[in-house]
């Protein structure tokens, strides 16, 4: 300490920064945490897609067994209920990733598969074309809970260009029985669609910024607890 002044924390002030950095490190330990679970997560689904497909049953599937695995299905596609999802960029250019309902073989079930992405015509007021196979197909590709959100401004609208697809609104718009889950395409289609996806943000990054964010705090309130604390000795 420096001559002519000393250290002397009042009690509140003391319990206050006590508090404050206790709380600090705990959130800086949860996010700690959140990270290594989401980095523990990123591994698995990794190990899971080196694992041969699972076969989805021509019945309803339980969801949690499937989540970011991959699966194969085999069936038609019903070419009359594909929708194209609107504004999709790829490495900058504006498109669109087409979402078709499989009509399971020999089952009444049905599977959203997001097909993949098409670039979108100069102009906004055409559609593009896309080609759908008529003859039976076999689909590979992960198991998906949802197909990707967009902001999307008012109601949803019900036609062939959408902002977002949620899988029980369509279920009873278009009357199909659909598989509480999407499958995104991996599997090659001679239909001209683009399928390099993007590998999942799982937010580890943000989760270990967050962290070293609340232990600066608990550093921050140690330090405005002695620059408040210290005082200057009154002379003899």
């Amino acid at each position: 300490m420096l001559r002519g002044y000393s250290f002397r924390p009042r009690g509140w002030a003391l319990a206050a920064a006590a508090a404050a950095c206790a709380a600090f490190v705990l959130l800086g330990n949860w996010q700690a945490r959140r990270a290594e679970q989401k980095r523990a997560l990123g591994a698995e689904l990794e190990r899971a897609l080196k694992l041969p497909p699972i076969q989805l049953a021509p019945a309803e599937v339980d969801t949690g067994t499937l989540l970011h695995k991959r699966v194969a299905a085999r069936g038609r596609f019903v070419a009359e209920r594909t929708v194209l999802l609107d504004n999709r960029l790829r490495r900058g250019r504006p498109g669109y990733e087409v979402v078709t309902p499989l009509a399971l073989a020999g089952s009444e079930w049905h599977v959203l598969v997001n097909r993949g992405w098409i670039a979108a015509p100069p102009s906004r007021m055409v559609v593009p074309e896309v080609r759908t196979p008529a003859d039976e197909q076999r689909v590979e590709g992960i198991a998906l809970e949802r197909l990707p959100h967009a902001l999307q401004a008012g109601s949803a609208p019900t036609g062939r260009v959408r902002q977002n697809l949620d899988i029980g609104a369509f279920a009873a718009e278009t009357g199909l029985r659909l598989q509480p889950l999407v499958i995104e395409q991996h599997s090659d289609a001679d239909d001209g669609l683009a399928r390099d996806w993007p590998r999942p943000d799982l937010g580890i990054e943000r989760h270990e910024s967050y962290a070293l964010q609340w232990y600066l705090f608990a550093g921050l309130a140690i330090v405005l607890l002695a620059v408040l604390s210290v005082r200057r000795v009154p002379a003899p």
